[in-house]
């Protein structure tokens, strides 16, 4: 009896330890032999992918909010309370539209550092290094902020020993929480995360209490600010476009959401399922937190407050809410926010190892960084990643040698840029996936997951707003009086590091810019099509037993 000769398959090298590697070859399997190998690389995905739906929509949540939408949001009070309400609304529609835009690809690619590897799959490899290294030093530069900050939150209090001190605890207890499996870093942004939305709550609550009269002066103030001293900072049309911008520079520093959702996708438990409901919240999450926290500080503080414009020497004092408590002279309830703001660091820390250890992570996947940070340890974490972010973290000392403000200012500035960087490469990404779409004859509805709505219109609006607004973030720097080479630096610095190694390897490896026909839509989609029915097929053996889980079930 004859038997079937051997299929030829083109399909990915199967690496346990360096899963998602892009290295093609041609091997000759059977069949029988090919399913076997998918299911292999599916329980291997599986074992990587320790992040289940409830960590998922709180990680997602500690990731967009920060103490900066607490504390650092006083910036964009001076800019006045109606320009910040507005700047805020304005900016929102541009993270809205980002996110519609990573749903779709994201869920069709749950990827490991999807929107970077993504970035280089739709448009140009040479793209997505750029990006990467991007996410990569923003995020780490975000771990510095939180490691710095914590000493002038702390000094409240009267604090005054070493800053080495506070930042080595913070450094470690960032490196314990990520180095070993992801599922203790979702569990523990689970609990700060819900810290920090009962802190947003609670504040908001403050707020309307303190408005109609509860408080120790018994002062209904109301809207009084947005009268007097009046609703938008300026006395001309040129400065009063200058206290817009300042207002949406505040903005973009304080948003976020999309690219955290994207960067966990790799490591979520049936993606296909946790990913779309994590993006669909962003809406009411930026309603109820960032929306409604510029209304707050709008009512809560005049634009010209002393405090607010030349702060009272630390952190928590130049936080609205804080600044709002000491005006109305209640007692304990600003060093209880202080204390809060405590575990917002926390988490603001966590998070942001996680992904600056997963954009170095998908870099090296797509050989633009070494490849031993390929490696993953039995329960899936890119440990030698995290030690690297860990490394380059101790660039906290630097607080050392310098004020912490001026630290803080020039990460925030930093960051700032790299954020709208970001989201300039999410937007075109999208923009491009959907023309190759177009271009290969594929009906969107049909061929995708999940599909979001506006667009292209989405993705268009994104690009444009971000794509001047990375522009226009460091616009003071060149008014009359304010140059600065340091701050120019940490302004715009960032694009052009991030640019210029994108150049080098678009220069170097020759990549190509992918055409509109040619561009790969196909790749991989059996795999995460075998991991959907993976993932389905146990909900069909194990579906949930308990109250608690069926509770859980339609919660997350």
């Amino acid at each position: 009896m004859e038997t079937e000769a051997p299929k030829i398959y083109e399909m990915e090298d199967y690496d346990p330890k360096a899963a998602g590697s892009v290295n093609q070859t041609e091997i000759h399997i059977s069949e029988t032999e090919e399913g076997d190998i998918m299911r292999a690389k599916v329980l291997d995905s599986v074992n990587h992918r320790k992040l289940n739906a409830r960590q998922i929509q709180l990680s997602s949540i500690a990731g967009a909010i920060g103490a900066a939408l607490f504390v650092a949001i006083g910036s964009g009070v001076t800019a006045g309370p109606v320009a910040l309400l507005i700047g805020f609304i304005f900016w929102a529609t541009v993270v809205y539209s980002v996110a519609q835009c990573q749903l779709e690809i994201v869920s069709l690619f749950p990827l490991d550092g999807s929107f970077i590897r993504l970035a280089g799959r739709m448009v140009d490899p040479a793209l997505g290094t750029m990006v990467g290294y991007n996410h990569f030093f923003a995020q780490t530069s975000f771990v510095i902020f939180e490691a710095t900050v914590i000493n002038t939150l702390v000094s409240y209090w009267g604090y005054s020993e070493s800053p080495a001190i506070l930042i080595s605890v913070s450094l470690l207890l960032y490196l314990a929480i990520n180095v070993y499996r992801a599922d203790l870093f979702g569990e523990a942004e689970f609990w700060l995360a819900l810290g920090k939305v009962l802190l947003a709550i609670g504040l908001i609550l403050y707020t309307f209490i303190t408005m109609v009269g509860g408080n120790p002066l018994k002062d209904r103030f109301g809207f009084r600010y947005w009268k007097d001293p009046g609703p938008w900072a300026g006395d001309s049309p040129s400065t009063r476009l200058e206290s817009f911008i300042n207002a949406v520079n505040t903005a973009g520093f304080c948003m976020g959401g999309p690219e955290y959702i994207s960067m966990i996708a790799g490591e979520a438990s049936d993606p296909r399922k946790t990913v779309p409901r994590a993006f669909k919240t962003i809406t009411a999450r930026l309603v109820v937190f960032f929306i409604g926290g510029a209304l707050c500080v709008g009512i809560l503080v005049p634009y010209n407050d002393p405090t607010l414009v030349t702060g009272d020497g630390t952190y928590a004092g130049g936080s609205p809410y804080v600044i709002s408590m000491n005006r109305l002279k209640i007692p304990l309830l600003p060093s209880i926010v202080t204390a809060a703001l405590l575990t917002c660091i926390v988490s603001g820390g966590n998070a942001y190892t996680f992904n600056a250890s997963r954009s170095l992570h998908a870099l090296a996947l797509d050989g633009k960084a070494p490849a031993a940070l390929r490696r993953l340890n039995k329960k899936g974490v890119p440990y030698l990643a995290v030690i690297v972010v860990m490394l380059l973290s101790c660039l906290a000392y630097l607080a050392l040698g310098s004020t912490s403000a001026k630290v803080l200012n020039w990460i925030l500035n930093f960051c700032t840029a790299a954020t709208m960087l970001n989201w300039c490469v999410m937007a075109f990404t999208y923009v491009r996936f959907y023309s190759a779409m177009k271009a290969q004859d594929i009906d969107r509805k049909e061929f995708l997951p999940v599909y979001s709505k506006l667009q292209p219109f989405a993705g268009y609006w994104a690009l444009f707003w971000a794509c001047l607004f990375i522009w226009l973030q460091g616009y003071s720097v060149f008014l009359k009086g304010n140059w600065n080479v340091a701050t120019f630096i940490f302004n715009y610095g960032i694009i052009a590091l991030a640019g210029a190694i994108g150049l080098f390897f678009k220069i170097y490896q020759r990549t190509p810019y992918h055409r509109n026909k040619d561009v790969d839509l196909y790749s991989d989609l059996d795999f995460f099509d075998a991991l959907d029915q993976h993932y389905q097929q146990e909900k069909d053996d194990l579906p949930p037993a308990t109250v608690k889980d069926k509770i859980m079930a339609k919660l997350f």
